[in-house]
């Protein structure tokens, strides 16, 4: 087992673990600098030390390198509008090759040994011509990443159709298996328009409710059940999960909407 803090590199980003062997005192939204993977980069406490038990994990946790200084901090501000101009260099090259990528974001690694490009493309596609005058034009080395198109909008993030920012650009920071059966079970309609955020996949938010809605299913009677109320008998017609509320057509075509718990089924039998 292993004391380890969790950083993150962007909002909402997801968190790795890494070791404080100088034992120094970190707090969360202390910023960092670790070596990564992909280099020496800038990140940000977001958890308390915890137990981590090395065994499980695929590679040995790194250590953290240092606290960061304000010369790290510049130096990453600094980084951050260099890129921004690389990105407008690389997107000339890719016209230039008739590359067909769409161009997402582009960053430095905080030492500048490596400059990241991220894109989205629907199949595979051959860009060594690019990587090579990415290379004469930056002296660094280049890596070009291809993404997802729910990669994408983290990246770029927007507005849903709730009107708010985009769940996977504020706080999500993983994505989670979404079924068309979510939106089935909240009686959601199955219009793609209605049910896919901006990333035309199915809307993370499906998952939010859909083991809330599954429970609570389980003490409503079914569209078409006869039930007893206190208004008289009738048959289901309609059902409102969220206020556990169901709407009865009476014999005389009348509808009421009644709570849930006030009705009984007409065979007294309870849903299993």
């Amino acid at each position: 087992m292993a004391e380890a803090v969790g950083v993150i590199f962007k909002k909402a980003g997801k968190i790795y673990y890494f070791k404080n062997d100088e034992q120094s005192e970190l707090n969360v939204g202390q910023q960092v600098v670790v070596k990564t993977v992909r280099g020496i980069e800038l990140g940000e406490v977001v958890t308390d030390f915890k137990e981590i038990d090395e065994s499980k994990l695929n590679s040995p946790l790194k250590s953290i390198i240092r606290k960061a200084t304000l010369s790290d901090i510049q130096k990453a501000e600094e980084n951050e509008k260099e890129a921004e101009e690389a990105f407008d260099i690389c997107l000339k090259k890719i016209e230039e090759h008739g590359l067909p990528m769409k161009l997402i974001d582009a960053e430095y690694t905080l030492d500048k040994k490596k400059l990241l490009f991220y894109f989205t493309a629907d199949g595979r596609v051959d860009f060594r011509e690019l990587v090579k005058d990415l290379a004469a034009i930056f002296r660094t080395r280049i890596e070009l990443r291809q993404i997802g198109v729910r990669d994408e909008a983290k990246m770029l993030g927007g507005l849903g159709p709730c009107g708010r920012q985009l769940c996977c650009k504020t706080f999500l920071r993983n994505f989670e298996p979404i079924s068309i059966k979510m939106a089935k079970k909240q009686d959601l309609s199955l219009n793609p328009s209605k049910i896919s955020g901006v990333c035309g996949r199915l809307m993370c938010c499906l998952r939010y409710e859909a083991k809330n809605y599954l429970k609570t299913k389980k003490n409503l009677p079914n569209i078409g059940e006869k039930v007893e109320t206190k208004i008289g008998k009738g048959r289901v017609k309609g059902l409102n999960v969220v206020k556990e509320t169901v709407t009865v057509e009476l014999g005389n075509n009348e509808e009421f909407e009644v709570d849930a718990a006030d009705i009984q089924l007409k065979d007294c039998k309870k849903k299993k």
